[in-house]
């Protein structure tokens, strides 16, 4: 299968790189355009272009640039003439949007992917394509998410409402590794140790979510020892909102989101 990238941003580079770990592609069949030229310094191996149209010729098109750009990019591509796929990954925008300028008959599956696809742990979710799409298209796609790390498949309103759970997460998560970390660094440990401590007890929490199956709360609860010395954690996590906090920053994401559309 060849995949064509217009925008050679953070999140190209991770399907890039996961499609080529899981040996999905090869490298002479990826093509990654971007009218900026060091973008692509990258992007050793595969075929660069600054000229977007270069990656029309693919199976699959990803549209990876940033929303206010996408309509630029589908009117300078509107005109010429394929049999690819189109994958956007703008946040917000709908794909009736989309088709307004290529057209309704135009192949164009609507996806929030999120970032860990760079190391094969990214988490995806497709719009249910409309008829234009066909299942095989679909199944093409699919594999290159499935590729690098999990995907679910959910109707297209529901894109934007997962748009800060997983697309957006990520920067959230990393954020409370950093300062899991420094708390460590101030009682004296090293940053190194610091951080491999705080992101090896993240990702084991979400294994143990993911396969044991078992209620985050109960889990929690399995933690917590009665006047021990996480319950005092919790309590001041509470007192300070922490998961109120959680939920609103997500709100607001989902939000930003919707007025993006």
């Amino acid at each position: 299968m060849k995949i064509g990238f217009i925008g050679g941003g953070n999140m190209a580079g991770a399907i890039v790189k996961g499609v080529l770990s899981s040996g999905l592609c090869q490298m002479h069949e990826i093509t990654v355009c971007d009218k900026n030229k060091e973008a692509l310094l990258k992007y050793e191996g595969v075929h660069t272009s600054e000229n977007n149209l270069d990656a029309l010729l693919s199976d699959v098109v990803v549209l990876a640039v940033k929303p206010n750009i996408l309509p630029l990019v589908l009117e300078e591509i509107k005109t010429h003439k394929t049999s690819a796929v189109f994958v956007s990954i703008a946040a917000g925008v709908k794909l009736s949007a989309m088709k307004e300028i290529l057209g309704k008959k135009s192949k164009i599956v609507r996806v929030m992917p999120n970032t860990p696809a760079l190391v094969g742990e990214g988490m995806t979710v497709l719009a249910q394509p409309d008829a234009a799409v066909s299942d095989e298209d679909f199944k093409k796609v699919r594999a290159i998410f499935d590729s690098v790390g999990k995907t679910e498949v959910l109707k297209e309103d529901m894109i934007n409402t997962v748009t800060g759970i997983s697309g957006s997460s990520p920067a959230y998560v990393y954020m409370m590794i950093e300062a899991m970390a420094d708390a460590g660094v101030r009682d004296g440990l090293s940053r190194d140790i610091a951080y491999k401590l705080a992101s090896q007890a993240v990702l084991g929490s979400a294994k143990m979510v993911l396969d044991t199956g078992i209620n985050p709360a109960a889990l929690k609860d399995m933690v917590c020892s009665p006047n021990g010395t996480t319950i005092e954690a919790v309590a001041e996590l509470e007192k300070r909102g922490f998961r109120a906090s959680i939920i609103e920053a997500i709100k607001k994401c989902n939000d930003k989101a919707n007025k993006m559309g």
